[in-house]
This record gives C-alpha cells, sequence and structure tokens, in this order.
C-alpha cells in the first residue's frame, strides 16, 4: 500500500488528485474511497495505484489516522466546534 497527500477534491464531480511527488497527479474516484464519502485537502491517504489510459489511478483509498494538533494541554480538549474555514 503506498501513501501520499490529498492534493484536491471535487465534490459536485465525486473524483479526486493525490499527490504525485514531481509526478502526474493519481486520480481517485469517489466509488474507491473504503471508508469515508470524500476527502478533504491536506489529510494523508492510503491506497493501491494502478495505471490505465487515463494515468495512474487510486483503489482501495483509506483515510489514515491524522495526528492531534498541539495545541492542546493537559489532556482537556476544547469544547469549541471546529469549523473548518471559519475564522473567529
Amino acid at each position: 500500500m503506498l501513501q501520499t497527500v490529498v492534493k484536491k477534491w471535487f465534490r459536485d464531480k465525486d473524483y479526486g488528485l493525490l499527490n504525485n511527488g514531481g509526478g502526474p497527479d493519481i486520480i481517485v474516484n469517489k466509488a474507491d474511497l473504503v471508508n469515508c464519502e470524500f476527502l478533504k485537502i491536506g489529510v494523508t491517504v492510503e491506497f493501491e495505484c494502478y495505471s490505465d489510459k487515463r494515468g495512474l489511478i487510486a483503489k482501495k483509498v483509506k483515510l489514515l489516522q491524522q495526528k492531534k494538533l498541539s495545541g492542546q494541554h493537559n489532556g482537556k480538549r476544547s469544547t469549541k466546534p471546529f469549523r473548518p474555514g471559519v475564522m473567529t
């Protein structure tokens, strides 16, 4: 299994692109997601990679456990909900 970061996700088109270093991006379709409905940019995924006429295709794509950010002290969790893209 390979691992990489999600580069783009087009929710309206049900597909996205995975980072491939300096090479061509890897295409991932919603139908090939194992434990989720869509992907967020920047998350790490594990997948199998295949080649076809369109290029590199990711299959059996799974989200990897994301590390907690070091902003929580003494094991206490913030009661404020996380809302991406909203400045408070």
